[in-house]
């Protein structure tokens, strides 16, 4: 068995690319239209991951977006995407230079948390050991849910 990718259903697809890739920097390694089915099908990858992508067809990030209009619920109820960063602060911050809220910020130099414009959580790690604790982030308390 291997993994392949994780699938989420989107809204509005152009924004969540914005989201996906402009902001988190995951970058499109394929795209499927089904006119019959009125769905689109766009397969992402961390830059680190593409080549394997695009060789194996995974690990990828499906985003599913339906052309009929439906209301999407409960995105946090699969549980969350996890990323790993190379400097967590530095990718916290220019999230948040993007206009994203951190929800649950990098406290510990490890982890946060954050969400996709369609509410999916999403989870980043630090590579390797935690950094030192570091302002601003060592004292912000969460916001919201995550």
């Amino acid at each position: 068995m291997k993994y392949l990718h994780t699938m989420v259903r989107v809204n509005d697809l152009e924004e969540a690319l914005s989201f996906y890739c402009d902001v988190l920097g995951l970058e499109e390694v394929r795209r499927y239209d089904n006119e019959k089915g009125r769905f689109t099908l766009v397969f992402l990858a961390a830059p680190e991951d593409r080549a394997r992508a695009e060789e194996d067809r995974a690990p990828l990030l499906e985003l599913t977006h339906n052309w009929d209009p439906e209301e999407l619920e409960g995105g946090r109820n699969f549980g969350h995407l996890a990323y790993e960063v190379e400097q967590i602060y530095d990718t916290c911050e220019r999230i948040e230079a993007a206009g994203v809220t951190i929800r649950r910020p990098p406290r510990d130099g490890r982890m946060a948390f954050l969400r996709s414009p369609d509410g999916i959580s999403i989870e980043l790690l630090q590579r390797g050991d935690a950094l030192p604790a570091k302002e601003p982030w060592a004292s912000r308390e969460n916001r919201g849910s995550w």
